[in-house]
């Protein structure tokens, strides 16, 4: 089992994920996003944690994890990114439109080549693929993206996450499975995407987990059989619900989204988890359509 650190928090001063008010600088410039984001890289990388994920739409994530790496020297570091999302606010926490998708061929030449002069990628991914997203017919995007000679993944997100799985891991483009890895939503609160995420894996497929936490949801207003857990085990509710991600048979690899140190130090407690747990923490499991309409209405802060 792998814990990856996710920079969708620290590469841009406004996100959807709860609690993260008090963890980002007052004035999240540029510059101290920046420090920001390179203090939790780092504790990360003295926690043992050896994978970095990041996007196009992350605002300036890409370079923030490319000086890092550079600064730091290090080469035993796992680098994914995605494309799909355009990051579209300029730096601006009230901007009325953060980020837009497009699953184009322009859009993957350009945000491809984009990635490329900043990183080095192991994985890189689509973004928020939707059982009705045009990749799933575009040969020509398909086999472009088969030709760049880098292991392709997806991340899911939405209520058919199951039905996009299994969809897109049926693409071939000659005669090879396009894609070895996926990214999707699994957490206490979402439990959909269970099934399909062990095919997948049973498949040999890298199983990545994302949205731990619900954005935030089961740190700052956690479920009373979280909240009771963590008590006991002398742990914050995020532990919890790391935990319980981590305890998944078929997840690879389980990404935190912390925004600062306090936070990922919290993130790592461990907690073991009985069978009893198991059962009343299964219960915890929302409609997944409810839960995705939840998460459409957050703020962007």
């Amino acid at each position: 089992m792998t814990i990856a650190i996710g920079t969708a928090a620290l590469g841009r001063p406004a996100y959807i994920n709860l609690g993260r008010d008090g963890a980002l600088p007052a004035e999240r410039t540029v510059d101290a996003m920046r420090e920001a984001c390179f203090e939790v890289l780092d504790a990360a990388y003295a926690a043992g944690i050896r994978w970095v994920d990041a996007a196009r739409s992350y605002g300036r994530a890409e370079e923030f994890v490319s000086l890092w790496l550079a600064s730091r020297g290090f080469t035993d570091v796992t680098v994914s990114s995605k494309w799909g999302y355009e990051y579209t606010a300029d730096w601006r926490p009230d901007a009325e439109v953060h980020e837009v998708k497009e699953h184009s061929l322009a859009r993957f030449e350009r945000q491809w080549a984009e990635t490329r002069a900043l990183l080095d990628v192991d994985l890189y991914q689509v973004h928020s693929l939707t059982i009705d997203s045009p990749l799933l017919t575009d040969r020509e995007l398909q086999a472009a993206m088969a030709g760049i000679g880098v292991p392709l993944g997806f991340s899911t997100s939405g209520p058919r996450q199951a039905d996009t799985i299994r969809r897109a891991f049926e693409l071939e483009v000659d005669g090879q499975r396009l894609f070895s890895a996926v990214q999707s939503t699994w957490n206490l609160l979402e439990t959909s995407a269970g099934p399909a995420l062990a095919e997948a894996h049973k498949a040999g497929a890298r199983v990545m987990v994302k949205e731990v936490m619900a954005n935030g949801r089961l740190a700052v207003r956690p479920p009373r059989a979280v909240a009771d857990i963590a008590n006991r085990s002398l742990a914050g509710p995020d532990a919890v619900a790391m935990a319980a991600a981590l305890a998944q048979p078929w997840a690879d690899v389980v990404l935190t989204g912390a925004a600062s140190v306090p936070q990922l130090h919290s993130n790592l407690v461990p907690v073991e988890l009985d069978e009893p747990d198991g059962m009343l923490l299964a219960d915890l499991a929302e409609d997944p359509a409810g839960y995705w309409d939840q998460r459409a209405h957050l703020a962007w802060t």
